[in-house]
């Protein structure tokens, strides 16, 4: 009888939202929205040395910072680093450059809010002369 009684319970706070019961995934679903909902757009226009775009400060919308191209033009891949300018004038990962196309993809990982940084990006190869592409922070 006990059993029947907590399943009763149970299945009555569920259907209230009392559970406290959520998939998995909800959570880091709805902070990817809001992360990649406040992306700031911009165009990378070839240049035989690297460009910089900002200086960009991190907020809680988002951990890391990450890029997305947007280009219509297939096969094109910006080269891109982040670097933190009150600490250095060189690219974060060792001064290295990291190359990203048109899945989100994490240029920094785990970023403090209220980080100032620029990101820096040249072109894969002369394949990219005009590229749009979103940045979250």
């Amino acid at each position: 009888m006990t059993r029947k009684i907590l399943a009763t319970l149970f299945a009555a706070a569920a259907l209230m939202g009392l559970s406290g019961l959520a998939p998995a995934s909800a959570e880091p679903a709805a902070a990817a929205v809001s992360c990649y909902g406040g992306a700031k757009s911009l165009t990378y226009h070839y240049s035989a040395s690297a460009v910089e775009f900002g200086t960009y400060t991190t907020t809680s919308r988002c951990n890391d910072i990450n890029i997305k191209l947007t280009t219509d033009i297939p096969g094109v891949y910006l080269d891109a680093c982040v670097v933190f300018v009150d600490h250095t004038n060189l690219c974060n990962h060792n001064n290295t450059y990291s190359t990203f196309g048109p899945q989100w993809a994490t240029v920094a990982t785990d970023v403090k809010d209220g980080t100032h940084f620029r990101l820096r990006v040249h072109a894969y190869d002369t394949d990219a002369q005009t590229v749009q592409f979103l940045l979250a922070f």
